[in-house]
């Protein structure tokens, strides 16, 4: 996330996640960057001259003079913002608070400041290798009760994951019980990268590449599996894009390169007054067959790549009808750490098409296949999408 300035001059574009679950629940939204729109066009007259901004300084002028008790001024101008974006009733135009904002950006950066531990009800659920926490002596199944010093057990989970994350210090002390023991671990802090992405070979040389969003690093990722997957005899690819509610712009843009030859359209932007075109700059391509599933929570970046594979590449999409998730956002980072959002485009496909509240219909239409036990409740799945791409890319 370019995050040089504060304010609507802020050169970053979304394009957000479209679950709508998702964005009105859990706010996961995809924020997606690139250099569209880096200013409004406005100048300091302009908005000296704006009537409506005028009156709305004087109402808030009043208030803080007037208002029979202290006001928080961040809180209400907050509550300002929220309301001019719900004003538009747009879905995608919204308000995101400091915490929100910081997991948000946390996700889409690709790694994150820590020690390398997943808790669950202060309990340590994981320990990722090759980490601080890997190297300290914890263990999973240890109960945390203490962050330096500071007793953790009546704190919920998130509290506890901000005290950790919050030390600016260059390690932080954690105080666990084990068994009966209570143990004392001096952890050091360091950048945690964030796997996105799963891969394997599969029978007849074909490789099996799932990608489940498309942060920061996600391209990187991406080239380092496809090496890994050229040395073990890969002649034949499948990308699973199942549940990927997208990610960086730029991300999906480098990540359809490693696949384009140069040249190639990845995908266009339409705004208000004109339409931008994103070809592939780099040297490198791939020549073997790809084969892509994608399903209804396949969405934004998930769906520029699939179209630009699709439309510019030739590769063979399966599954169910992606989400339709075809419109831009701008971003606004207020001065307290939160976030509004507001569309300002429509992404294009290479064919021209705007997917937005269509989707992208693939080429075999396959649902997956549940197994049911003898009171009729799903005890199991049959992964019908992964065997018809099978099916398909052994035929190429």
């Amino acid at each position: 996330m370019k995050n040089e300035k504060k304010g609507f001059n802020l050169i970053s574009v979304i394009i957000v996640i479209c679950i709508t679950s998702i964005i009105s629940g859990l706010t996961t939204g995809v924020i997606v960057t690139n250099s569209y729109k880096n200013n409004l066009g406005l100048t300091y007259d302009d908005l000296k001259n704006d009537e409506s901004l005028n009156e709305f300084l004087e109402v808030y002028s009043s208030i803080i003079n007037n208002y029979y008790e202290d006001v928080d001024t961040s809180a209400m101008i907050d509550s300002a913002v929220d309301g001019m974006l719900d004003y538009l009733g747009e879905d995608y135009t919204t308000y995101l608070d400091q915490n929100a904002t910081s997991e948000l950006e946390e996700r889409l950066a690709g790694s994150y400041r820590g020690i390398g531990i997943a808790v669950a009800s202060k309990v340590i659920q994981s320990i990722t290798s090759g980490t601080p926490a890997a190297e300290s002596g914890l263990q999973v199944g240890d109960t945390i009760i203490g962050v330096d010093g500071v007793d953790v057990t009546q704190k919920s989970n998130e509290e506890l994951t901000n005290l950790i994350k919050g030390s600016d210090k260059d390690s932080v002390r954690l105080t666990v019980l084990r068994g009966e023991e209570t143990l004392n671990f001096d952890v050091a802090m360091a950048t945690i990268p964030i796997s996105a992405i799963e891969y394997k070979m599969l029978e007849n040389n074909v490789g099996y590449l799932k990608m489940e969003m498309f942060s920061a690093t996600l391209d990187e990722q991406v080239m380092t599996a496809l090496t890994d997957l050229k040395n073990q005899g890969m002649q034949k690819l499948i990308i699973d894009l199942r549940n990927n509610t997208g990610g960086y712009l730029e991300s999906a843009e480098a990540t359809a390169s490693l696949f384009l030859e140069k040249g190639k359209l990845i995908y266009s932007l339409e705004g208000k007054d004109t339409t931008s075109d994103y070809y592939d700059k780099t040297d490198e391509s791939a020549d073997y067959p790809i084969v892509i599933i994608i399903n209804g929570q396949s969405a934004s970046a998930a769906e520029i790549l699939a179209a630009a594979l699709k439309d510019s590449y030739g590769a063979v999409l399966v599954g169910e009808k992606s989400y339709g998730k075809g419109k831009v956002q701008q971003t606004y980072n207020l001065s307290d750490g939160s976030m509004a959002k507001y569309t300002s485009a429509r992404w294009l496909r290479p064919n021209g098409a705007c997917i937005d509240g269509v989707g992208i219909v693939p080429d075999y239409i396959a649902n997956m296949t549940y197994t049911y036990d003898d009171t009729g409740v799903i005890n199991g799945e049959i992964d019908s999408q992964l065997n018809k791409a099978v099916e398909i890319i052994s035929a190429m």
